[in-house]
């Protein structure tokens, strides 16, 4: 991926430092590897991102950022994945969540999606919390490791092409200097 497609979209440094919640961390968040962009890093904070946004539970940011730190993966990018949940997508990826530990635990769901709420879940989660958890985890792990591939293979392509035009422009360059260089053949 073009580093400069990413940085347009990544959270000002200085404003992941000073986040209130992340201030935690302290001079741990000076480390320039956490806001490098290069293949790894950018595949790392995905892979981390993604997986803490399907966990539910409150301060993923500290928890995105924790292991961002751990993993010396991209910091901003990681903080920035775990608002893939946000008020609006919370409802239908955790009733997903759910399901899928369900199905995994081979018990029946006993919500549908119209019951799941955060009312819902309040009530309910004694019974709930297991699937809810397991199938979090799991769809997490997939997610991230879907996500860190996928951002692997797009740098990796990325990198290929500009790899490629800059030989074509080196050819075309280097031909247009052997045309200049012949001597003019003179007809009479």
């Amino acid at each position: 991926m073009p580093r400069h497609f990413i940085k347009r979209f990544t959270p000002d440094t200085e404003k992941v430092r000073s986040h209130k919640h992340l201030r935690i961390f302290g001079s741990l968040l000076h480390d320039p590897c956490l806001w490098h962009i290069n293949r790894r890093s950018v595949a790392m904070a995905f892979a981390n991102g993604l997986f803490w946004a399907m966990i539910p539970m409150p301060f993923q940011m500290v928890a995105a950022a924790a292991s961002a730190i751990l993993l010396r993966a991209n910091l901003p990018i990681s903080v920035a994945l775990v608002w893939l949940t946000n008020p609006l997508t919370m409802p239908p990826i955790f009733y997903s969540t759910y399901r899928l530990g369900s199905l995994l635990l081979g018990t029946p769901p006993i919500a549908n999606s119209a019951e799941f709420s955060l009312e819902y879940l309040e009530h309910s989660l004694s019974v709930i919390w297991a699937p809810l958890l397991l199938g979090s985890v799991v769809a997490g792990l997939l997610l991230g490791a879907l996500g860190y591939v996928v951002m692997r293979i797009l740098w990796r392509q990325n990198t290929l092409k500009r790899w490629r035009a800059r030989c074509s422009l080196r050819r075309q360059r280097k031909s247009q200097r052997s045309r200049q260089s012949q001597p003019l053949k003179r007809h009479s």
